[in-house]
C-alpha cells in the first residue's frame, strides 16, 4: 500500500462519507448511492479511488458489488482507524449519514427494492 495514494484518497468529502458508513458493515453500490444521495457515476468514481488506494475491498454477490473496509489497510496505517472511528464522528455530514444508514437498515429494504425505486427517505 502506498501512503501517498491513501492520503490522496482521503482528501475528498464523499470518500470520507463512504468509509464512515462502511465502518458499520459491508454495503453494495446501490445502498451507498441511496444513503449518500449520490448518483452511480459519482459513487463509482470515488469507489475506484478508495479501492486503488487499498482502503476498500469489494466482492460480488449475484448481480451486486459489495464494498468493505480493508482491515489490512487499518493495520498498516493506524491513522485510518482513528479517522474512521473518531474523526468522522465529529463531522455533521457523517452524523447525518449514520442516521440515514440506521433508517435504511431498519426499513427492511434490499438492493432489489432500491433498484425498483423504493426508498425509506421520502
Amino acid at each position: 500500500m502506498d501512503l501517498m495514494q491513501v492520503i490522496k484518497a482521503l482528501a475528498d468529502e464523499t470518500r470520507i462519507r463512504m468509509i464512515n458508513i462502511l465502518r458499520g458493515g459491508d454495503l453494495c453500490v446501490c445502498e451507498l448511492e441511496t444513503i449518500l444521495n449520490i448518483n452511480q457515476s459519482n459513487a463509482s468514481r470515488h469507489l475506484v479511488k478508495l479501492t486503488n488506494a487499498d482502503i476498500l475491498k469489494f466482492y460480488k454477490v449475484a448481480k451486486y458489488v459489495y464494498y468493505k473496509i480493508n482491515q489490512d489497510a487499518l493495520s498498516e496505517f493506524p491513522f485510518l482507524k482513528d479517522i474512521i472511528e473518531k474523526e468522522t464522528a465529529k463531522l455533521k455530514m457523517c452524523l447525518a449519514d449514520n442516521e440515514r444508514l440506521a433508517k435504511y437498515r431498519n426499513s427492511g429494504l434490499s438492493c432489489d427494492d432500491l433498484k425498483v425505486g423504493k426508498s425509506c427517505f421520502k
